[in-house]
């Protein structure tokens, strides 16, 4: 009887994972997360891009445990500021500070720069022990608010305002959020074309036949 893939995601956020695991809920996989094994080293998101830290953890977390894995990577750029805090955005105030220090912190940046442009980006990376891998992009584009507005999301949503539904993300429902955001898009690119990301896994799963050499 043929077995489940089994998908790893490389993150122990239980949150997320429940996403996926609801977006993915229709086809034969088992997904497991980083909390079902023991300790793993861990990568450092040094990449210049979300392509590059996305394809870092995913193409780590399949190499050490030897199955397919998911990573994702995102962030926040701003015209105003040159495109950052860029792939800097969870580090952004430092790596201890809070969602509400950082909202905080880049509005104080902000102040006097009239180009209030903005836009999320979600790159999410599927790669397999043997380094191969695939990658879907998302990007929302919107502008920095004044002051934060709404008490859903996390992250940067009270201050990102997206013009079309006149909200910011944390105004916003979660079916609201899906359907635009940067993650949602980016999730429903990969799970129109999952049933060929199961073929293309298992050929790039495929252990190589042994060959027995008979000697003469």
């Amino acid at each position: 009887m043929e077995q489940p893939i089994t998908l790893i995601l490389a993150t122990a956020n239980a949150g997320k994972a429940a996403e996926i695991r609801d977006l993915l809920k229709d086809f034969f996989i088992q997904i497991k997360t980083l909390s079902d094994f023991g300790p793993i080293p861990e990568v450092e998101e040094d990449g210049r891009t979300f392509e590059e830290n996305a394809y870092k953890k995913a193409g780590h977390t399949a190499r050490i445990l030897g199955f397919p894995a998911l990573a994702d990577d995102s962030g926040l750029m701003l015209e105003g500021l040159a495109g950052r805090p860029g792939v800097h955005s969870a580090r952004y105030g430092g790596k201890d500070a809070s969602d509400q220090t950082r909202c905080v912190s880049l509005l104080e940046e902000m102040k006097g720069v009239a180009n209030r442009a903005a836009a999320f980006e979600c790159v999410i990376s599927l790669a397999v022990p043997t380094g191969a891998a695939l990658t879907y992009v998302g990007r929302c584009e919107g502008v920095i608010t004044e002051a934060p507005k709404g008490q859903n999301g996390f992250g940067y949503d009270p201050i990102f305002y997206y013009p079309p539904l006149k909200k910011t993300f944390a105004e916003m429902t979660q079916k609201e959020k899906s359907r635009v955001s940067h993650r949602g898009k980016a999730s429903r690119e990969l799970k129109s074309e999952f049933d060929k990301v199961l073929i293309w896994i298992k050929q790039n799963m495929t252990i190589p036949e042994k060959w027995i050499c008979h000697g003469g």
